[in-house]
């Protein structure tokens, strides 16, 4: 890794094994971290660009429950050069310790002990998958070594209203974590800052002999959860081994002033729906045009993007919007939104603040208003989507923003 220590001992684990509840319906069919995301990425794409960006290439991913679209995107984006050792190789639930799939996220590590008897690492960054965020990884990792840590943890202030759906941290003024509370009911604020609590963001760097020290012994610990943020990070915590490592510290080569400390946690559909906004405003809060710290992803042949028919009201036109290549925008009216790869908008239609998955095609005089809508849908010509949410939850997934969400495959009666 890039301006660190023992970089050949480094390992990245990155956790990928998660239902994503929460995203249904675009969770219905695939796993959380293959979720599309701006146009042409999976969240997966934004964990593991922080990695490779930061010069770690030696990188296992561990998947579980409907992996099979996110092990075909690593399949086919991820192949980084055997020529020196660099990989990033998807680990599926193999039972090794008995007949059960991953009980949670330390089991997963539990179960996958045998990497770390290959490799050897002498630490391991255990990232999330399933984060929006820039972060140079070298930074976090330079702090852990100089400071002995047996595990750093990786925080950033949250608005306290927000702050249940974390680990809340409290921490001495060395950086030394004083207590991890899991999700609590009431968090406890911020000192001098009753606003915001100090948050987890899911990503760790451990001594490797204590990750298999702490792992192993919550694997025999009855009415554990066999989560790292439930057991694993409290455990550490109370035997004095546990840091943190401030996320607004982190500097990445080419970000704005206005990028600093951004990070989104797009575990429901609203947080989904906004992090998707914030990238198609004139500034946007999250900028995908840093080409010193690039979003890596596969590009796949499509041809460039098109725009067609200028004649009277019937313009194909889209302002403040992402088009992918192969999108064809042709004699509608795009605002506000993201555009996937083979997206085609038809004739007098109108889509304004939505999100496109590949492959929609969206008929003459439809409007698309506020709306999330998946792979291969063909909304009819007229059709009204966000107009009427009533109307919509009879068909539709709406959320508690007001967002609708179209299922993968969807038919229209």
């Amino acid at each position: 890794m890039r301006s660190s220590r023992n970089s050949e001992k480094i390992l990245g684990m990155v956790l990928a094994g998660g239902r994503g509840n929460r995203l249904a319906p675009l969770t219905l069919q695939r796993a959380k971290p293959a979720v599309p995301f701006g146009g042409q990425y999976r969240l997966i794409d934004f964990v593991l660009s922080n990695l490779v960006n930061a010069g770690l290439r030696k990188v296992v991913v561990l998947t579980q429950y409907l992996s099979h679209s996110l092990d075909r995107h690593l399949a086919a984006t991820w192949r980084l050069s055997p020529l020196l050792g660099n990989y990033v190789a998807t680990v599926p639930a193999q039972m090794r310790t008995g007949a059960s799939w991953f009980l949670g996220s330390a089991d997963a590590i539990f179960q996958n002990l045998n990497i770390l008897g290959d490799e050897r690492p002498t630490h391991v960054v255990v990232f999330g998958a399933d984060h929006i965020y820039r972060m140079d990884v070298a930074q976090m990792l330079e702090q852990h070594l100089e400071s002995g840590a047996g595990v750093t943890v990786a925080g950033i202030p949250v608005p306290i209203g927000e702050a249940s759906e974390f680990g809340v941290i409290e921490s001495a003024d060395d950086g030394r974590i004083l207590s991890f509370a899991e999700k609590p009911p009431e968090p406890k604020p911020m000192p001098g800052d009753a606003e915001h609590a100090f948050a987890s963001m899911g990503n760790y760097i451990f001594r490797a002999d204590v990750l298999h020290e702490v792992v192993t012994a919550d694997a025999e610990k009855p009415g554990s959860r066999h989560d790292m943020g439930g057991d694993i990070i409290p455990a550490l915590v109370e035997r004095g081994e546990a840091w943190v490592y401030n996320f607004l510290d982190n500097k990445v080569p080419g970000q704005s002033e206005r990028e600093v400390g951004y990070w989104r946690d797009v575990g429901s559909l609203d947080a989904y729906y906004q992090a998707s906004m914030d990238l198609v405003s004139i500034n946007p809060t999250f900028d995908l045009y840093n080409r010193r710290w690039p979003i890596l992803t596969g590009h796949f042949p499509y041809p460039p993007a098109k725009f067609v028919h200028e004649h009277g009201p019937r313009v194909g036109r889209a302002v403040n919007s992402l088009v992918a290549n192969g999108a064809v925008v042709s004699g509608g009216n795009v605002r506000g939104s993201i555009l996937s790869p083979e997206v085609r908008v038809n004739s007098f239609s109108e889509v304004e603040e939505s999100v496109l998955f590949e492959n929609v095609d969206i008929g003459r005089n439809a409007i698309v208003r506020r709306a999330v809508i998946d792979k291969n849908v063909r909304v009819p010509d007229g059709a009204k989507i966000g107009v009427d949410l009533e109307l919509d939850r009879q068909r539709f997934t709406v959320s508690e923003g007001g967002v609708v969400v179209i299922q993968k495959n969807a038919v229209f009666d």
